[in-house]
């Protein structure tokens, strides 16, 4: 049961960002810069496919690598679906929070302003925070070593991201984004 949730959940945080996507779109916003500036950021995507497959491959019975299992405990898996869900919930708070800010990238965005309400007073990168929240609930209902990997290769990743983010942000932003900084945690 706990392998449906995870299945689930991390469908639901793909599924919410391609749904946000297609509304700005519509709204004639484009929010998607992936790839534009950093061609290095499509080296993740082979990565994203093999993490979506072995989620599949664990809830459905599919193949899959032999003997990656760490332990068992039934205790672990359910407060691994405890923190899939909270990063869902905590991911729909941040894209909230964003309104029309939403991007996939570094694209300037000056319409709507630096965004520090809702989840963005409680952390700089909520979605970041989700998304790691994310990678450690699964790897408590999928207790794999490739699981493990994962959530460090993922907060490497996304670490290196957000400080080419607050990089870009300083730029974009100076002074107002440096006051938040001081008062707002980088992650929690």
């Amino acid at each position: 049961m706990q392998a449906y949730f995870g299945f689930t959940t991390i469908f639901l945080f793909v599924g919410l960002v391609f749904f946000r996507v297609i509304i700005l779109k519509s709204q004639g916003i484009e929010a998607v810069e992936f790839g534009a500036k950093d061609k290095k950021d499509f080296k993740i995507l082979p990565f994203a496919f093999f993490y979506f497959y072995l989620i599949i491959a664990h809830t459905f019975g599919f193949p899959t690598i032999k003997k990656q299992e760490l332990f068992q405990l039934q205790s672990l898996s359910w407060i691994g679906v405890f923190f899939s869900s909270a990063a869902v919930a905590f991911f729909i708070w941040a894209m909230i929070s964003f309104s029309k800010s939403f991007r996939v990238g570094l694209l300037e965005n000056t319409g709507q302003g630096l965004i520090t309400t809702g989840a963005f007073a409680v952390s700089r990168n909520p979605i970041y925070v989700a998304f790691a929240m994310m990678l450690v609930g699964q790897f408590l209902i999928f207790p794999s070593w490739i699981f493990l990997l994962y959530i460090f290769a993922g907060i490497f990743t996304f670490h290196r991201q957000v400080l080419k983010e607050e990089k870009f942000l300083i730029k974009q932003y100076g002074e107002e984004f440096k006051k938040y900084c001081k008062r707002t945690r980088r992650y929690f």
